[in-house]
């Protein structure tokens, strides 16, 4: 796609909203399993908790919506929190917030594929075995489908979400009426009974608070990919803050009344669901050593539609594996847009801000794809597993920008004096205000909850990529004030030195000395180094019997070195006369196969990558094609200069456009 062509892949508000809330519908379809499988460490006793947690997730999950509305009027430009970090608490804040962004955006798509194969086990058991397999093949193939380009992501993952949303949606309706008209739901586990981990048996007190809190951390990951749409705004077509509020409404709506719906409904049909790894904790679970649990969402499918083998359970488990694995697109969107903006100002290398040939940020999607691969093989593709890592680094990013809003409208209230206007910002800064509180305490309770359970790993993470981010801002620092032009950069050459190197007298040489003398130096000459004297001898002796006229200059190498009399040679020239250019050309081989380069030495090679680094000094290749790498046409007519052709005025012909080689 032309880069004129940017303007018709933005999205309107019907494929935003599968795009860039994909991430938050679907993780209802491992929220309320993650709450369960805490609170069923106890056994069932605590099962009475959950409607609790689930209230207190659904108002957070609220709060968080109205706060990111304010977010996305207040900074379209697509940073997200990252941009209301650095523009209200500076550089340090929001390089911590852009940690978290990238390292969230990595587990988004490892836990959402991962949540997405569990569905399709659940629907053919069989399959467990090759759960990493199926992980790894479904990230890759979202990330061919996005380096496709955004607009023909977005098609092909509407259909997805919005059956999904529709699926659930009836599933819940239809189970609250039959529990209203007195044919209630029951799951195929609500017969099993669970033996309570020793530690969980009779909690009280402040222990019985820190449990309910650590099941209420499992439930905030129905929070997560909310940002994404803050972070994406640009992507949105114009206007583009009210399409993103108007989308992040409907996302934060259909979100609480999904997981709202989800948990009424387990609880209602007595769904017991405990950690994958200790399935014979379920009493009564056949072959639990080896038989995997249905998912929380794939029991009530079943119990809902007539079994697992009905119509209704197929439809809801295709529907939610594919919204699942398609969640992970958010990711796709977000991570290369943030990628971008932190390569822009150089905190992430320049190739991340650069589009490919379908208008997306190719090296940003490749990059986040083989990260979550990566995880996805050393945590076995386990949801569980991946979870404890998930949600430290979203409530660190809400947190750090919610407060930085607050920040925002106290320094707009100074200079607005429309009392309107004012108004406005007063009440978008309490809901800035309740929102950072309310985020702030959450990230200590999962902190506090989860750092033993495997979260310790992202807080190992986030300060990694922060100081890497922080090194990579600083070379790029020191090389925009080494590259500021002075006088000294703009002085001419008292001289110029070509230097031709020279291993024998063959046409790649004589097209070196063509060149050579073609660009008119104040002195040449041709330099070999003496690694065998019988060759060296033999070179001389072509050199005087076809009279070439440039001077052979030969380098003593005792010990066979070729690279360090050369480089001595040209840093004596530069240490006798510092404002003499030395060019050095260098002939060399070009093949048209790979294996071909095995059978030569490249000497040039190493050559090249020692005189680089001598100031005052060019390289100049100067490549002679062989014949396995150009065609048949150019091979025929092809000619390169004999030696005699050096005094026959073979240069001066080459200048007036005869053709060469």
């Amino acid at each position: 796609m032309r880069s004129d062509r940017a303007g018709e892949s933005l999205l309107s508000k019907r494929l935003a909203l599968p795009i860039f809330a994909s991430d938050a519908l679907s993780s209802v379809a491992y929220a309320t399993q993650e709450v369960l499988i805490i609170l069923t460490l106890g056994g069932t006793a605590f099962l009475y908790l959950a409607p609790w947690i689930a209230a207190a997730v659904v108002v957070l999950l609220i709060v968080v919506v109205l706060s990111y509305r304010q977010v996305v009027h207040a900074y379209p430009s697509g940073g997200g929190d990252y941009e209301v970090a650095m523009k209200n608490h500076g550089q340090f804040a929001a390089l911590v917030v852009a940690s978290a962004l990238l390292t969230d955006y990595v587990l988004t798509v490892a836990v959402s594929v991962s949540s997405g194969t569990d569905n399709i086990i659940s629907a053919f058991p069989s399959l467990n075995q090759h759960r990493v397999l199926i992980a790894v093949a479904l990230v890759a193939l979202l990330a061919a489908a996005n380096l496709r380009g955004l607009r023909e992501s977005g098609k092909t993952f509407a259909v997805p979400t919005y059956l999904f949303a529709a699926g659930i949606m009836i599933m819940i309706g239809t189970g609250l009426l039959r529990q209203f008209f007195g044919t209630p739901i029951v799951a195929e586990s609500a017969h099993y009974g669970i033996q309570a981990d020793p530690g969980h048996v009779g909690l009280t007190g402040l222990a019985l608070l820190f449990f309910a809190l650590r099941a209420f951390a499992s439930g905030t990951t129905a929070l997560t990919g909310i940002e994404a749409v803050a972070n994406g705004v640009p992507a949105f077509k114009p206007p583009k803050s009210r399409n993103a509020a108007i989308t992040l409404a409907l996302l934060g709506g259909l979100a609480a009344i999904m997981f709202a719906g989800v948990t009424a409904l387990a609880l209602l049909a007595h769904v017991r669901y405990v950690d994958p790894l200790h399935a014979c904790d379920l009493i009564g679970f056949p072959d639990c050593a080896t038989n995997p649990q249905r998912t929380v969402v794939a029991q009530l499918a079943a119990a809902t539609f007539g079994g697992p083998d009905s119509l209704g359970f197929f439809y809801i488990q295709a529907a939610t594996a594919l919204v699942l694995v398609l969640a992970a697109n958010t990711a796709f969107n977000g991570f290369p847009l943030l990628g971008s903006v932190l390569a822009q100002d150089r905190f992430l290398p320049r190739q991340l801000h650069t589009r490919g040939d379908k208008l997306v940020y190719s090296n940003g999607i490749l990059l986040l794809a083989g990260f979550a691969a990566l995880l996805i093989v050393a945590f076995q593709a386990d949801v569980t597993r991946l979870i404890q890592l998930y949600i430290i680094g979203v409530f660190t990013s809400f947190s750090i920008g919610q407060w930085g809003m607050v920040r925002h409208w106290h320094r707009e209230l100074r200079i607005e004096r429309d009392p309107a206007a004012r108004g406005r910002m007063r009440r978008s800064q309490i809901i800035n205000t309740i929102g950072g509180s309310l985020t702030s305490i959450v990230l200590v309770i999962i902190v506090l909850t989860k750092f033993t359970h495997g979260a310790w790993l992202v807080i190992i993470a986030m300060p990694l990529i922060f100081l890497l981010m922080k090194a990579i801002n600083r070379h790029y620092s020191n090389v925009a004030r080494q590259l500021v032009p002075d006088a000294d950069t703009r002085m001419l050459p008292s001289r110029v030195h070509a230097i031709v190197l020279t291993s024998k007298l063959h046409k790649p040489t004589l097209r070196a000395l063509a060149f050579a003398r073609a660009t008119r130096p104040d002195e040449l000459t041709a330099l070999t180094v003496n690694v065998d004297d019988a060759e060296t001898r033999s070179l001389q002796a072509d050199w005087d019997r076809y009279d070439v006229p440039v001077p052979l200059t030969v380098l003593e190498s005792p010990y066979r070195e070729i690279t360090r009399p050369v480089v001595d040679y040209v840093k004596a020239i530069r240490r006798n006369s510092p404002r003499e250019l030395v060019v050095v050309f260098v002939p060399q081989y070009v093949v048209g196969h790979w294996w071909e380069n095995v059978l030569h030495n490249q000497s040039a090679l190493r050559l090249r990558a020692r005189l680089q680094f001598q100031p005052g000094v060019m390289i100049t290749t100067v490549p002679w094609q062989l014949e396995s790498s150009v065609g048949r046409d150019d091979r025929e007519g092809r000619r390169g200069p004999a030696p005699g052709d050096l005094r026959r005025g073979y240069t001066d012909e080459m200048l007036d456009g005869t053709p060469y080689g």
